[in-house]
């Protein structure tokens, strides 16, 4: 097992949201559109981790020899819903999740942290989390992460519903599963994202001209605006479902690239890179590129955990997600990513469960 953060510049993004997987042959044009992206350098100093977790891990890269090719690396990743091209402070982001890549057994993981939870949003004051990333933008939403999970990740990648769209495209759809109750809404959120309104809340588009409705259910393949609008489902298994619907598309977009052409993935790349805010630099996949074809998603699940999780009216915060304990959620969530079936919780992690049962104990309903 290897917990270090040794996140430094793996451009996960591409695995999930293009997944860049045939590798050599697309080298040129990853290096030559990389201008495009919204390179960010993220103040380290800005970025909370739990001290004991921070402790813990210095001391152990102290002892290993550099190898940026073995180990667990962990990154964050964020939707956002940036129609303006903005991807930074200001946004609520739609998706939180955390990508972790086993580079020893070849398994991706894939965590998402339901966007209404209430934990501490990285400042001490708790909320729903999602409003992290438009309080303090990627730093404040990092820190929500690794103060509520016992993480160390200190890089991110933030994604636009457009490139999403676009890379789905340019991969020729990807092949889901709908159900007959997701038809409507999923129709509803096209409209919504390519219709007119006067009022701001009610959308009209012309079916067969600016959108293709889904019609059936079953699996079939979803363009990228379908497949943008399945993500953003809401009102089918709350929100439980939606990211599970998220994780849906990644895996598909993954799958898809394994049997795409080079072409399709260069116009993949060209397509979501101008929607990218990111920590990380691209060149450094030169030497990762030609050994991720055969990763496979091996855990897809929502955090805090079915069975672990508990919900009401928190006071202004309205509906929320509460963990039963935040400290037996994180104790799974290090099983899943760590095999770690005996970990203990920090004390600051600790403390913020203490305080989640405060908070919401007289509220909870479900």
């Amino acid at each position: 097992m290897d917990k270090k953060k040794w996140v430094k510049k793996l451009p996960l993004f591409i695995l999930e949201i293009v997944a860049l997987l045939i590798a050599i042959g697309v080298l040129y044009v990853t290096m030559k559109t990389t201008g495009e992206v919204q390179k960010v350098n993220v103040d380290e100093e800005k970025i909370v981790v739990n001290e004991e977790v921070k402790q813990q891990i210095e001391n152990t890269e102290a002892k290993q020899e550099e190898n940026k090719y073995t180990g667990v690396y962990n990154v964050a990743f964020f939707g956002v819903d940036a129609r303006d091209g903005s991807l930074g402070k200001g946004n609520r982001s739609d998706t939180i999740m955390i990508c972790s890549v086993d580079m020893d057994k070849h398994e991706i993981r894939l965590i998402s942290v339901l966007r209404d939870t209430y934990l501490n949003v990285g400042n001490d004051s708790y909320g729903k989390c999602n409003k992290a990333y438009a309080l303090g933008g990627p730093e404040q939403a990092i820190s929500m992460i690794n103060m509520n999970t016992d993480l160390y990740l200190t890089d991110y990648v933030t994604v636009g519903f457009e490139g999403v769209m676009k890379a789905v495209d340019a991969l020729g759809g990807v092949e889901i599963d709908v159900t007959q109750e997701e038809i409507q809404h999923l129709n509803n959120y096209q409209i919504s994202m390519v219709g007119e309104s006067s009022d701001g809340k009610n959308f009209t588009a012309t079916a067969g001209v600016d959108y293709t409705p889904v019609t059936e259910p079953g699996l079939q393949t979803l363009n990228g605006l379908q497949a943008t609008a399945y993500c953003r489902i809401r009102h089918v298994g709350n929100d439980f479902a939606r990211t599970e619907r998220q994780r849906n598309v990644l895996i598909a977009m993954l799958e898809k690239a394994k049997t795409s052409s080079v072409a399709n993935l260069t116009e993949a790349i060209n397509g979501v890179l101008p929607h990218v805010s990111t920590s990380v630099d691209i060149e450094d996949m030169l030497g990762l590129l030609g050994m991720l074809g055969d990763f496979k998603v091996t855990v897809s699940d929502s955090f805090p955990f079915d069975g672990m999780r508990n919900g009401g009216p928190i006071g202004s915060e309205g509906s929320c997600v509460v963990a039963t304990s935040l400290e037996d959620n994180v104790k799974h969530l290090h099983e899943l990513l760590f095999a770690d079936e005996a970990y203990e919780p920090s004390k600051e992690l600790k403390s913020f469960s203490e305080q989640i049962i405060a908070d919401t104990q007289d509220y909870l309903i479900y």
